[in-house]
């Protein structure tokens, strides 16, 4: 996998994104476990083609801050760059916009799994 891989989803947020509907809080903004969701989703995305056939990639560390609340019906992207690769750990930075103003960002940690080893040893 090469670094500097990114890649960037968007959403116009709805109600069922906001807070108040995912229980995050009381009120009609961005939650902020959907914005996280979205940094994932752009992170897990960004290095899906460079997974050999049965990977896949697990998150297992977020660190962000959500620093400006989005209203409903506003478009909010995710980016996500990968800025370490260390055996089968990915190391990403995010950022979340809603237009040219950063709502949040961070740094994001994935594992590239065996997806049936992986679930085996669920239980």
């Amino acid at each position: 996998m090469e670094i500097g891989k990114n890649y960037t989803v968007e959403i116009t947020v709805e109600e069922k994104d906001t807070a108040l509907a995912v229980g995050s809080g009381a009120l009609l903004v961005l939650a902020t476990p959907r914005m996280i969701a979205l940094m994932e989703e752009a992170a897990m995305k960004s290095v899906s083609s460079d997974l050999s056939e049965g990977d896949t990639t697990v998150g297992t560390l977020m660190n962000v801050s959500h620093v400006k609340a989005t209203p409903v019906g506003a478009k909010v992207t995710a980016r996500a760059e990968l800025t370490g690769v260390e055996g089968r750990k990915l190391t990403f930075e995010v950022k979340a916009y809603q237009g040219e103003t950063l709502i949040g960002e961070g740094t994001h940690e994935r594992f590239v799994v065996n997806i049936e080893r992986f679930m085996s040893k669920l239980g």
